[in-house]
Order: structure tokens, then sequence, then C-alpha cells
């Protein structure tokens, strides 16, 4: 008897599990679509908001950055009106971390607008988001090309 109730609540849990997956999913999705809405359209005060006071941003090309005013300034001057970023549909996935956040990984591809509106070929992006009392914040970013 006692396995039987064990394994109904088990499966009673599954659904719950599964619809919870769903929501931290689509607030994930959605903080992406509002960051790099910002970031296309260069609302500096949005991207800033976004990103966590302890950012760490690994770029395969720039190497680490930890200073929040630093990465904002250095994407106004190499990325406002001359870069915009372009999902690759269907590419996130969203791993949970219980206590901490949300994991995004995905795929994305860059328009250089300086170059005739040349597209770079879909790289892979690594976002840490920390769940935290001011809402979602951007903690560590893996930016590959």
């Amino acid at each position: 008897m006692k396995l039987f109730f064990v394994n109904t609540l088990l499966l009673l849990a599954i659904p719950l599990c599964s619809f919870a997956q769903q929501d931290l999913e689509a607030a994930i999705k959605e903080m992406d679509r509002l960051y790099f809405e910002a970031y296309n359209t260069c609302d500096m005060e949005t991207q800033a908001d976004f990103y966590h006071e302890e950012i760490e941003f690994y770029h395969d090309h720039t190497g680490l950055t930890t200073d929040k005013a630093a990465i904002l300034k250095s994407t106004e001057e190499n990325i406002c009106g001359k870069v915009s970023r372009e999902l690759l549909e269907g590419s996130i996935e969203v791993t949970p971390i219980p206590g901490f956040g949300a994991v995004e990984i995905g795929k994305h591809s860059f328009i250089n607008h300086m170059e005739g509106g040349s597209k770079s070929e879909p790289s892979k992006f690594v976002i840490v988001w920390k769940d935290t009392p001011d809402g979602w914040k951007i903690y560590r970013v893996i930016s590959l090309h």
C-alpha cells in the first residue's frame, strides 16, 4: 500500500514539474526577447538593468569582462547602429538551477549593418540567469562565434 501511495504521488508530481518547467522556459525566453530588443535598439538603460552587478561575460574573441560599465560602453561603441542579433528560432533550451535561477543555451546570428547587412553563421551562447528580489538578472554569459 505504501508503495502504491508513493508511486501515485510521484505520478501526480510529474505534471506539476512539467508546468513549472514550461513556466520557467517561457519566462527565460521572454527575458531573452526583451534583453535583445534593447540590444538591437541601443536601449542602454534597459540593458544595464538586465545585467547583474557581478556580471561575467566570456567572449571567445575578446576574453573575459567583469565590469558592467565596460560591457555597456563596448556595446554602445561597437554594436549600436552597427550590429543586430537574430535568434535562431527553436534553439533555446532552458535548465533550472534550483535555489539560484536558470541556464539558457541557444543559437543566434548577428547582422552587420556596416557591411551591407551581412549575416554571421549561427553561433552558440550560454546565459546564466539569476533570480533576484529585483527580478531576473544576467549573471554569466558565454558568447561563442
